[in-house]
């Protein structure tokens, strides 16, 4: 795999180096070696599949603009995390599936946003972004936030319990299963709508001509089979990766609930991380923005949903949408905090570095849980 470079010539990347973890990863899982090598492994060969996934969507945003191209790039990005996710259905690891779910949802708001407002801005006064996008997707995150909480309210008036960190499944009985079913239906077809309003009727906004934009130098068939092929080598490592949580869990000493929280969902939404850096430190805010916080609205309007509807087919059993007490909190105050900062239309490397310490806040206080 190869970019290309100024002069007409082609760098090698290093980061693509690290492929040679993909077989590696195959191979120790088929030798039955021990569980952590094969989730280090495992976790290291999405890496590379992740700055691939990065250079072809920045060949399509060169071609769509930031609002079609921050679209694609989530889309293809929270691919490895609806697939490790899946995995981690089937294998019954639930309460592992809702921790990367919010794992996800902070690291793109904390951690992608964050680092990309602090690379982007280091060498500017400040660097601006489109308020009104910015504005619309961070409401989106807060009904989210609504509809995530409200099951958990129900659970606690009815007289029920929060699930423990250290629990794999919980089973809520048949009445905050359907209720399940019924936020997540609300929330798919509030994700159908955004779309609409972003790419349809308003899709100047979201969507800006960028007279600055360098032309492509990949073809779209090109980019899209490159995206498509990363995928499926990210679901070959999703299934090897889930398949060695607990054991890895239990020879480190870190809780699944940990793991699930911050190395699934760093190692599941690292496309998004390596591209909103890179087109941040090039002062394309408009589409670094849109891919964090899109990528947040989108895992937590689309793939928990369609994770909590998947779980009624594959898994022992339904999901409930009841999140724990720390996953809650950190939910609120984030979601919170990405409507804050995305309020002014405006960024500098003091927010980025904010937004980057309460994530390390958060892993800390998620560690000792």
């Amino acid at each position: 795999m190869s970019e290309t470079a100024t002069g007409g010539g082609r760098r090698f990347n290093p980061i693509y180096a690290l492929a040679i973890f993909i077989p590696g990863a195959i191979a120790l899982e088929l030798a039955h070696a021990a569980a952590p090598l094969i989730f280090s492994a495992a976790a290291l060969g999405v890496i590379p599949t992740a700055a691939l996934m990065g250079k072809a969507t920045e060949e399509l945003a060169a071609r769509s603009g930031p609002g079609i191209g921050g679209l694609l790039n989530v889309t293809f990005g929270n691919a490895p995390e609806l697939i490790i996710a899946f995995f981690a259905l089937t294998a019954g690891l639930q309460e592992v599936v809702k921790a990367s779910i919010v794992g996800s949802i902070l690291g793109n708001i904390l951690l992608v946003l964050g680092a990309a407002m602090l690379v982007g801005g280091l060498k500017r006064d400040k660097q601006t972004f489109n308020q009104t996008a910015a504005h619309a997707q961070a409401t989106m995150l807060l009904l989210a936030l609504g509809a995530l909480m409200l099951p958990a309210v129900f659970q606690l008036v009815h007289g029920g319990g929060l699930p423990g960190v250290n629990e794999e499944r919980v089973d809520f009985g048949p009445d905050l299963e359907q209720l399940s079913i019924g936020v997540a239906i609300i929330l798919i077809l509030s994700y159908v709508a955004g779309l609409i309003f972003s790419l349809r009727t308003h899709k100047d906004v979201f969507n800006p001509f960028d007279g600055d934009a360098h032309p492509a130098s990949w073809s779209v068939r090109k980019a899209v089979g490159l995206l498509a092929g990363a995928a499926v080598a990210v679901g070959v490592m999703s299934e090897i990766l889930v398949g060695s949580i607990s054991e890895t869990a239990e020879l480190i000493g870190l809780s699944e609930f940990f793991i699930g929280v911050f190395v699934v969902a760093i190692v599941g939404n690292a496309a998004e991380h390596w591209v909103a850096v890179l087109v941040a430190a090039k002062d394309k805010m408009d589409l670094a923005v849109n891919i964090a916080v899109g990528s947040s609205a989108q895992i937590a309007l689309f793939v928990a949903p369609v994770l909590v509807l998947a779980s009624f087919v594959v898994g022992p059993a339904p999901m409930a949408l009841v999140f724990n007490g720390y996953e809650l909190a950190a939910l609120l105050l984030t979601i919170l905090i990405a409507n804050f900062v995305t309020s002014d239309g405006e960024s500098n490397w003091f927010e980025g570095l904010q937004l980057l310490a309460f994530y390390a806040v958060l892993g800390l206080v998620f560690f000792f849980a």
